[in-house]
């Protein structure tokens, strides 16, 4: 094959590989909004995007013996950029039926089988190209060793630039539908150019800005703008960000924050007292409870959130102190932009992770009252979740402070049963409060732990009410017999850095709510 300034078979792998690695970081952010992002989905998501690669290789394989030529590989290089295209189309069709597509099925395979409908194509079609360059590239078989580890140098190095570029800056910089769009236009413009001839490449070169010109014309048109656009008002490099108005009755229109698939807070332009959520109001009645026995309220939020209730204790308690620990800088934005929090507010943000947050404070730096709200459904940070993490935490709170936490889980209760025989390895005291008398009869519900260090007088917690006159710790609460005959039903261990399998204690419950049960 005739050699020009367009042949370079390392370049080439490059790139195709670090589009592969871009539709695979990009994968997890398209499908956050319906399944959530757990270790269950990622670990998904590499499977099927390495099946398809490698189905590509062996298709590749057997098309470079026969059909190895130039315009062959431009051919591929086309097919994959309509295959990286198609997850848009994919995405909207299926995306909704989430993991309801194949009901029957257990979760896992339901899961594989959801990513796959998107993703394995593309990544198949794309896994074709490396074995055709190197066909092509085996001119002198008494160089083929250096010519092969050329290559397969090149689709590493791409394979990372890949990685880190889309990690680190482009899904924040672009969105997740726009790199697809990118990903494809590049790989179909590079197909035109390898395919055609040298005097042909005026024409493709036309051609390829045609085509540029007419995705754009076409991003700006209505019903070809929702699909490119996604379902989110946001995207950043933790979630995919809605916000919408709902009326809740008694409380009149609310804004509502989404993050990724979970309904994450109901926050009031208007009066930041209104609490939507029913754990919210156990934390105000366990905060009425702390404030009526200390002078000053100092607080710190693992989780911002919508800033709902750093807003009330501004509102209720504004002598108190107020971090928030909030990894996101998006959603510290989005509060400020759409969900009544203001410039002036006196609330301190700090936009990082929480556990790195508290190892950096001065060993003085204490909390009387501590809120734990990052544990989003199905998507838990398995680093907030352990004793080593509980440890930190104790380290920066008075000894009569509050650690109150809320999580989601479902029977049989076994994320539930764990988190509390762990925080019982730190913390004397342990409470658990779900937010409904019901809670063993649905399929999921939010929990409400209380953990401290000295003994909460529960009889006079009962009587708080939060500013709203009802009592709902009183109504919940379960006695400590309850607790411990709930603790004898699950798993025994506890949770650690070395051994910390959130997603496998959570299983029945989302399977259990996906199923409708």
């Amino acid at each position: 094959m005739k050699k020009d300034w367009l042949w370079h078979p390392s370049l080439i792998v490059f790139i195709s590989n670090a589009c592969v690695m871009t539709i695979e970081l990009v994968a997890g952010r398209i499908i956050a909004p319906y399944v959530g992002v757990s270790l269950f989905t990622w670990t998904s998501v590499i499977g099927v995007i390495l099946a398809g690669m490698s189905a590509g290789n062996f298709i590749g394989g057997k098309l470079a013996d026969r059909f190895a030529s130039r315009a062959a590989l431009g051919v591929l290089f086309i097919l994959a950029g309509l295959a990286s295209l198609s997850v848009l189309l994919t995405a909207a069709v299926f995306g909704e039926q989430g993991l309801s597509i194949a009901p029957n099925l257990p979760l896992i395979a339901r899961m594989v089988l959801y990513i796959g409908i998107i993703f394995f194509i593309p990544s198949t079609v794309l896994g074709t190209i490396s074995p055709l360059v190197v066909k092509l590239t085996m001119e002198d078989l008494s160089h083929s060793g250096r010519t092969i580890g050329n290559i397969y140098a090149a689709s590493a190095l791409g394979s990372i630039l890949g990685t880190f570029a889309t990690g680190y800056y482009l899904i924040s910089w672009f969105g997740t539908r726009a790199i697809i769009c990118g990903v494809g236009i590049l790989l179909i413009v590079m197909g035109l150019l390898l395919a055609v001839t040298r005097r042909q490449r005026v024409i493709a070169a036309v051609a390829s800005v045609t085509l540029v010109v007419a995705l754009v014309v076409a991003v700006l048109v209505a019903p070809i703008q929702s699909v490119l656009s996604g379902p989110c008002l946001r995207e950043t490099n933790y979630y995919c960000i809605r916000v919408t108005e709902k009326t809740v009755e008694g409380q009149g229109v609310m804004r509502v924050l989404m993050l990724d698939r979970l309904v994450h807070s109901y926050s009031s332009l208007d009066n930041p007292r209104l609490l939507g959520y029913q754990y919210e109001k156990v934390a105000a009645e366990t905060t009425e409870y702390i404030a009526l026995r200390q002078d000053e309220l100092h607080t710190l939020f693992i989780g911002g959130g919508g800033y709902t209730f750093p807003r009330y204790l501004e509102a209720v308690y504004p002598q108190s102190s107020i971090d928030v620990a909030e990894i996101d800088p998006g959603v510290t934005q989005m509060a400020h932009d759409m969900l009544g929090l203001k410039p002036d507010t006196r609330i301190n943000t700090y936009n990082e992770d929480a556990r790195t947050y508290l190892k950096q404070l001065p060993a003085d730096k204490r909390y009387n009252l501590v809120l734990g709200d990052a544990f989003n459904d199905f998507s838990v940070p398995y680093h907030l979740t352990t004793r080593e993490f509980n440890d930190i935490v104790r380290k920066h709170m008075t000894d009569n402070g509050v650690y109150i936490l809320n999580l989601i889980d479902g029977k049989p209760f076994n994320f539930v049963i764990t988190f509390v025989r762990t925080l019982r390895l730190t913390f004397d005291y342990v409470y658990l409060i779900p937010t409904s008398k019901d809670y063993e009869s649905v399929s999921r519900n939010t929990f409400i732990i209380l953990a401290s260090a000295q003994p909460i007088d529960t009889g006079r917690l009962r009587e708080m009410t939060g500013n709203d006159d009802v009592r709902d710790i009183d109504q919940w609460i379960l006695s400590n017999d309850q607790v411990e005959q709930l603790l004898q039903t699950g798993p025994q261990y506890t949770l650690s850095d070395d051994y910390v399998p959130v997603d496998n204690l959570l299983a029945p419950m989302f399977e259990a709510s996906e199923a409708g049960h």
